[in-house]
């Protein structure tokens, strides 16, 4: 039985008493199998135009993760999370969870290398929005397959939502939502950062980019976990130049019970959509989906892991199997499904989706 809804504007991890753990585990997510090596760089941009709805008298600023196909080479593996992020993610998944901190080293190796010479090009773009109050990095896995078969990958981290944003210098930003914050005042400016962000892009693609990036801005995909899906799904409706979108078990609505649904479940969109569920939780239950679906143009696609849970979409199905806990008490958050099965069913189909309409090409 699923313990929360955790979807929409869903917030940090709750979990039931949890024995301590016993087993030092050293955190690793698995290796994407596409045919590319994985190169990543970081990006500051700053939104002039824009002042900061969350502390007041500055400016607009985000940090974004680009990975894209590269070549063999480059430098060392970039870390799961900046020094500054780690700590304080690791802090706050921790308490919840009843271990120790020191248990939590975010900063661990991932697959992808900083500085490596990119794999050529154009490549189509895939952005990627995480799960209310959480960072950019909970989509790696995903993020990196991605990248492996050949598209450039953009994670965005919506800056004072998340628990630290780490930014050039060491300076950290950490979550600054007033107590009450309305949530369509959460997901519009997650809508104007990722657009944001493909204004940006557009830029850089014009201009140059620090990694000799070769963008192909006339493909662009993108998806999220949770209210990162729900504002897939809203930034899709206001910004044309997504061209399919998925959503990764995250509801469409502000409130259920009053049906007071999102721009994307109340008109609809012109362009394909995939929905990806776990649990208790699907089209059959949520009426902001039906809603959705009720009024969607273009293709959709539908998947569901019955045997996973909310967080199954996020990198915790890797990553909380191997902590040594009781596997009854991190269930609520990635179910009972083997975390192997869970990987590659995701992988398989979001690659699909994005392979069908945002097709990649095959330069190498």
């Amino acid at each position: 039985m699923r313990k929360a809804l955790l979807a929409g504007l869903a917030g940090a991890l709750v979990v039931t008493a949890a024995p301590a753990a016993t087993a030092t585990t050293r955190p690793e997510l698995p290796a994407p199998t596409g045919p590319y090596a994985v190169g990543s760089t970081e990006l500051h941009l700053v939104d002039h135009a824009r002042p900061d709805p969350w502390v007041a008298g500055t400016t607009r600023e985000l940090m974004v993760t680009v990975r894209y196909p590269a070549r063999p080479g480059g430098g060392p593996k970039a870390p799961y999370l900046t020094p500054g992020a780690a700590a304080i993610v690791a802090d706050e998944d921790a308490r919840q969870l009843g271990i120790s901190a020191d248990r939590l080293d975010y900063t661990f190796p991932t697959h992808a290398r900083t500085g490596a010479p990119a794999a050529g090009g154009p490549r189509p773009v895939v952005l990627y929005s995480p799960s209310a109050k959480y960072p950019r990095s909970v989509g790696t896995a995903q993020l990196e397959q991605l990248s492996s078969e050949g598209y450039v990958t953009v994670a965005i981290d919506h800056t004072h939502e998340a628990a630290a944003v780490e930014f050039p210098g060491g300076r950290v930003e950490r979550r600054a939502l007033p107590p009450g914050t309305d949530g369509k005042l959460v997901i519009a400016t997650r809508v104007a950062d990722v657009r944001f962000v493909l204004d940006e892009l557009e830029l850089l693609s014009r201009e140059g980019n620090p990694a000799g990036l070769s963008l192909d801005l006339t493909r662009v995909g993108m998806f999220g976990h949770s209210a990162g899906g729900f504002t897939t799904g809203e930034t899709m409706v206001s910004d044309p130049r997504i061209d399919a979108g998925a959503d990764l078990d995250g509801s469409m609505a502000y409130s259920q019970s009053a049906r007071d649904f999102g721009r994307v479940a109340n008109e609809g969109l012109d362009r394909p959509f995939l929905l990806l569920s776990a649990g208790d939780h699907s089209a059959a239950s949520d009426a902001s989906w039906q809603e959705f679906l009720s009024h969607q143009r273009g293709p959709v696609r539908q998947a569901h892991l019955a045997d996973g849970e909310h967080f199954s979409y996020t990198d915790y199905q890797a990553l909380l199997p191997r902590l040594g806990l009781d596997p009854a008490s991190i269930a609520p958050f990635i179910g009972t499904i083997d975390a192997g099965r869970s990987i590659a069913t995701q992988r398989a189909s979001l690659s699909a989706f994005f392979a069908r309409y945002v097709p990649r090409c095959d330069v190498r």
